[in-house]
C-alpha cells in the first residue's frame, strides 16, 4: 500500500480545514502530523481518508 501523502507535505483534517498540519510520518497505516508553527501542541494521528492537502483557498 502506498501513501498518498509524503512526510513533510502541508494537509489538514477534513474536520478542521482552517489548522495545517505538517506530515511527520506514515506508519501502520496512519499519518503522524504536527501542527504547523505550533510545536507545543500535541501530535496528531488520522487515517488517510480522514485528511487532504492543505488549501488557502477554502
Amino acid at each position: 500500500m502506498e501513501n498518498k501523502f509524503k512526510s513533510g507535505d502541508i494537509v489538514c483534517a477534513k474536520v478542521n480545514p482552517t489548522t495545517p498540519l505538517k506530515v511527520r510520518v506514515f506508519a501502520r497505516k496512519v499519518y503522524y502530523c504536527d501542527v504547523l508553527d505550533q510545536p507545543d501542541e500535541k501530535e496528531k494521528v488520522y487515517f488517510e481518508r480522514e485528511i487532504k492537502l492543505y488549501s488557502t483557498k477554502d
